[in-house]
């Protein structure tokens, strides 16, 4: 069978572009790793129409355009606002041979199944505009904020009632019921719309719940009845291609999807508890990884340390924090700066949580001995020139990183500490040699997450004198200096704040602290040298997103602490 077109050569045929675009375009594409139609797009060389062609006919898929095609009545009552947002589809016509929509990206076309579950009849797909699509959506599915929670609450209701017709015997039936695929939908658009990083289906004994984690803080949600539960989580371990009988053993699974034209994975896991399965959904939203350093919250000082860490021939680079705290993001980040045609990098994940185009990943596998270490000794002989190791969890893991960067190789890694001092007394306490620490380890970078104030409801104030207390400050070093609150608005779900920054603490090993290393200091003695060589704590960056109208007090008490 012939292999697929090129999408720079069908454009050539169309007329659209010449050689000298493609080749323009490969080459910011070895440079980047986006797609080469994002690319002749950004470049200003072709329009989204001519993308949306060109795909078309290298799907051999018929190209529609919605300015001259309106979409019908029965077609649009076929499937629901919130499903066609989610799935960035919409419904054209019903025809003999079933439901007709319009698809902005051809590789979608794994969601007409999904679609057709939902719409009771046979869905087939048709290519047209992005944009043309997102305006239709917004034109035929007007669903403000409260109306779509009105909605869910609609859908709800529609599944209890159905839910008196299931044989809760049989998960699969279930599973496929048109109220629960809607339910789905609805709960996946809501919690994407909303930038949710993890949604949770939770049994207990009286009642399910269903909550979502946006900006760090958990939002519940409108829930079905508790009998209800299998339902919905057998509907998400379909998508996910998991054992629907299994219920006794944790599951891991992936469902692949792309919302408003962006592509997302949703990593699920499935845990048994004492009243049916519990299942969480992490968001991985795909098109954060084109994101540079400059777009992570970081302020500018502490971005350029950051890239000077990027230079060096060899090392360890470590970036530590809780779970949450952006870690993996921030790697990811420096990565892709080092991302080039001339660098050879390699990494080793549990999990891989995001494909990284121009880099070889690895995925650990405990369970069949698929080791950090295993992989790392393996790794040298792979020829790299930057290593990224997903966690330091133990002495081996440890041990065989610092021999990669003693053989020449640059070594990004995470640690599970408060601040950056501590990862010194971390990997002692693992038993790594202190002399083979202050041989290697070049900068260790500590990170905090801590929510932006939303910029809809941002109003000035001046906090108690208790609060500024609680952060260290007196009347007199807060004198015109102004604080900032959200009073909350519909945009930020009346929380008062939307989004997130990064809090920074950056230590550079430089010889006074490869020598208190040698020494076997403590963290505090290593944190008082570090500062005393310019290192800013993780309340002190806190302090200035404070100052800077960027979060508030409230935040930087939760996240930091004081250092004497």
């Amino acid at each position: 069978m012939a292999g697929r077109r090129l999408l720079g050569q069908i454009l050539k045929d169309q007329g659209v572009i010449h050689e000298g675009m493609v080749q323009e375009a490969l080459m910011l594409q070895r440079e980047k790793g986006h797609r080469i139609g994002e690319i002749l797009i950004e470049l200003g060389h072709i329009q989204l129409v001519d993308l949306a062609r060109a795909l078309a006919e290298q799907a051999g898929m018929p190209f529609v355009d919605l300015d001259s095609q309106q979409p019908s009545q029965e077609a649009l009552a076929k499937i629901d606002g919130s499903t066609a947002r989610a799935f960035s589809v919409l419904p054209i016509a019903i025809g003999d041979d079933g439901l007709t929509v319009a698809l902005a990206d051809p590789l979608n076309a794994s969601v007409l199944n999904e679609l057709a579950f939902g719409a009771g009849l046979v869905v087939k797909g048709v290519v047209a505009d992005a944009e043309k699509i997102a305006s239709a959506l917004d034109r035929y599915y007007q669903e403000e904020a409260p109306l779509a929670k009105g909605k869910l609450r609609d859908v709800v209701a529609e599944l209890a009632r159905e839910g008196e017709k299931f044989d809760l015997e049989d998960k699969a039936a279930m599973a496929a019921a048109a109220p629960v695929v809607k339910l789905l939908n609805y709960l996946l658009f809501q919690a994407i719309r909303d930038k949710a990083s993890d949604i949770h289906l939770e049994p207990f004994e009286g009642e399910f719940k269903i909550r979502y984690r946006v900006d760090g803080v958990l939002y519940e949600l409108e829930a079905p009845p508790p009998h209800l539960a299998v339902a919905l989580i057998s509907r998400v371990k379909v998508m996910a291609d998991l054992d629907i009988a299994e219920t006794r053993m944790p599951q891991d699974g992936r469902i692949e999807l792309t919302v408003g034209g962006k592509p997302v994975d949703l990593r699920i896991s499935t845990l048994p508890t004492m009243f049916g399965e519990s299942c969480v959904m992490r968001v991985l939203d795909r098109s954060v990884v084109a994101l540079d350093l400059d777009n992570l919250g970081f302020f500018q000082g502490e971005v350029g340390r950051i890239r000077e860490t990027l230079t060096l021939p060899h090392g360890i680079v470590l970036v530590t924090g809780p779970t949450g705290s952006g870690k993996t993001t921030t790697l990811y980040a420096m990565l892709s700066e080092v991302n080039r045609e001339s660098t050879k990098v390699i990494t080793v994940e549990d999990p891989v949580e995001y494909d990284l185009d121009g880099i070889v990943q690895i995925p650990v596998n405990e369970e069949i001995d698929v080791t950090y270490a295993k992989v790392l000794r393996t790794i040298l002989r792979q020829d790299p020139d930057v290593i990224l190791v997903g966690e330091i969890r133990d002495r081996e893991t440890a041990q065989t990183a610092i021999e990669a960067s003693l053989t020449g190789h640059l070594v990004f890694s995470t640690l599970h500490t408060n601040d950056a001092p501590s990862a010194v007394t971390r990997l002692t306490d693992i038993g790594v040699e202190p002399f083979l620490i202050a041989a290697t380890l070049q900068s260790v970078l500590a990170q905090r997450l801590v929510r932006k104030i939303c910029s809809g409801c941002k109003i000035e104030y001046q906090p108690t004198v208790q609060v500024l207390a609680e952060l260290g400050l007196k009347g007199d070093e807060v004198g015109g200096k102004s604080f900032a609150r959200g009073k909350g608005c519909e945009a930020c779900n009346f929380t008062g704040y939307r989004g997130r920054l990064a809090l920074a603490e950056i230590m550079e090993v430089d010889e006074r602290l490869r020598a208190a290393i040698l020494a076997r200091s403590s963290a505090a003695e290593l944190a008082d040298i570090a500062r005393e060589s310019g290192m800013a704590g993780l309340r002190a960056s806190g302090l200035r997103a404070v100052y800077d109208g960027l979060s508030t007090v409230e935040e930087i008490l939760r996240e930091t602490f004081q250092q004497d």
